[in-house]
């Protein structure tokens, strides 16, 4: 009888062991839930932005967003290592974007500059308002034709205005890199413009 007693108390005693054990792995689950949550709340526009920069599609921005958060749930047992959440969260975004853009169908490409038809205007702004327009589409087409190296560190630096050392956690190279890429992207949309404005 005093046997069976042991057996029943080190049972009990097992139990209340796991009955521990899994209320600590409920809070600490309810503790990476909350901090999930806390950085959908932070930082979900910063995802979408960075989404929208490489695909430029409202709806496959959002499709990224969601498909960035649900890749940090999965992986929500690395949470607590990261030190810096923003640059970590930036480059799964910029990851699962990129992927995405590779995976899209091809669009029909932006017009030509030459092929936009000149709409007679008596009125100065409206004349203006079609050349920023044309120029914006020229422009979104000389960054697309930018190597992939150099138009990313661009999109993100420029477009989504993250600092150099940002953009090297995300895109996984050093801030010099990231300089100079930058800084060569930028000469050459410069002497592109230069050359489309000298045709004019």
């Amino acid at each position: 009888m005093v046997a069976g007693e042991a057996i029943l108390s080190d049972a009990s005693a097992i139990d209340r062991g796991k009955d521990e054990a899994s209320d600590a792995e409920r809070s600490q689950a309810e503790s990476a839930d909350d901090a999930i949550a806390a950085l959908v709340r932070e930082h979900s526009r910063l995802v979408y932005r960075i989404a929208y920069a490489a695909l430029r599609q409202h709806h496959d921005a959002e499709d990224a967003t969601q498909e960035t958060f649900l890749r940090v749930l999965r992986y929500r047992s690395k949470l607590a290592d990261v030190e810096d959440p923003k640059p970590w969260l930036a480059r799964i975004a910029w990851r699962v974007a990129v992927e995405r853009s590779r995976c899209r169908l091809p669009e029909s490409s932006i017009e030509d500059e030459t092929s936009t038809p000149d709409l007679a205007s008596s009125e100065a702004i409206a004349d203006l308002k079609l050349e920023g327009a044309q120029l914006e589409a020229v422009l979104e087409k000389m960054i697309q034709a930018l190597p992939e190296k150099l138009r990313q560190p661009l999109i993100l630096s420029t477009i989504e205005e993250m600092s150099p050392r940002q953009v090297a956690t995300v895109l996984g190279i050093n801030e010099n890199a990231v300089r100079s890429r930058v800084f060569r992207a930028r000469k050459i949309l410069k002497e592109k413009l230069a050359e489309r404005m000298a045709r004019r």
